[in-house]
């Protein structure tokens, strides 16, 4: 055996007991990690009680979209001989996944805050159903909200294009199946499922807050809406909108929970990219016009348009500045 040979073979036992030395570390480190699960100061479910899934919220929206738009999000092509044996598995498959993540989260709520029992497994059945029973209306208001994304936008090709690829739609869509969820006092489910689309579109729309029909989120990414804004017919949004609360407090939580603190957008309201409008007695009136970047904090009255003052802009040249 030559020399290189034996330096590579002495290098590769170094290796073997230096990784040995490490892995035999583990064990006390994971004590160590377990043992920090009893603070009280630290968050957990260590618990024989599921919790819910996240997951299952994921296959829910999709399974729902499947239902809400026949054909277009289905892995198996749809047709007029195979709908209602196809719908009627989907409904079917979408029942079981709601009524048993709805009865995870009572059941979560009931042990982690100590709460009387609720029958859970029964309310979960019974809210599943009427979830169910709510997406014929879901769909034609969802319906309202793509002819007016088509409406609204040359850019759009066909209502297709609309279904398949704005995220302003996704968006809307998961808020408004988990808006049916929050109005049944279901927790933590319809928060999971607005949260994810936050997270896959850039729009985050609290489940709690009140929307009308044709409703159009145009681009869509950093839009914010608060819970307990309230949105009326025919409104349109660009990016970057928030509708949010004022300045809050420290024990805002306690305070502010349930009050209004969010504003109120009448019908037919066109609100331009990067506008901030805050404060539960602001109200947007009918047929106003927001322009962009603007900071509200104040009523505004019907038919009213509000722009900002043109910017002085600066000009840098080689030798100097001219304005």
């Amino acid at each position: 055996m030559d020399e290189k040979t034996l330096k590579f073979r002495e290098t590769c036992k170094t290796e073997a007991e230096s990784f040995t030395r490490v892995r035999d570390m583990l064990p006390e480190i994971a004590e160590k990690i377990i043992r920090g699960c009893d603070d009280k100061e630290c968050y957990n479910h260590i618990d024989y009680d599921p919790i819910p899934s996240k997951d299952s919220v994921v296959a829910i929206i999709n399974k729902a979209r499947e239902i809400l738009f026949p054909g277009f999000f289905s892995k198996e092509r749809i047709d007029p001989v195979n709908l209602k044996y196809s719908m009627g598995q989907a409904v079917s498959v979408l029942f079981d996944m709601v009524s048993e993540q709805i009865s995870n989260c009572i059941r979560h709520d009931c042990f982690r805050y100590s709460q009387e029992c609720s029958d859970c497994a029964d309310r979960g059945n019974k809210i599943a159903l009427e979830f169910l029973e709510a997406i014929p209306t879901v769909r034609k208001v969802l319906a309202a909200d793509v002819k007016a994304a088509y409406e609204g936008d040359p850019a759009a090709k066909s209502f297709d294009e609309i279904i398949f690829s704005y995220p302003g739609l996704f968006a809307i869509t998961v808020y408004r199946l988990a808006h049916v969820l929050f109005k049944s006092g279901v927790p933590l489910l319809p928060r999971i499922m607005t949260e994810y689309a936050h997270n896959i579109t850039g729009i985050d729309i609290h489940p709690g807050a009140e929307i009308g029909e044709s409703f159009v989120i145009d681009h869509g990414t950093g839009v914010v809406i608060g819970e307990t804004s309230i949105i009326g017919n025919n409104v349109r949004i660009y990016q970057g909108v928030t509708l949010g609360a004022l300045s809050l407090p420290k024990d805002a939580g306690e305070l502010l929970r349930g009050k209004k603190r969010h504003p109120t957008i009448e019908d037919e309201v066109i609100i331009y990219s990067g506008t901030t409008i805050l404060g539960g007695d602001t109200v947007i009136g009918t047929r106003s016009v927001i322009g962009g970047n603007v900071w509200i904090t104040e009523s505004v009255p019907p038919d009213t348009t509000v722009i900002m003052e043109t910017p002085r802009l600066m000009y840098k040249k080689s030798r100097g500045l001219t304005v």
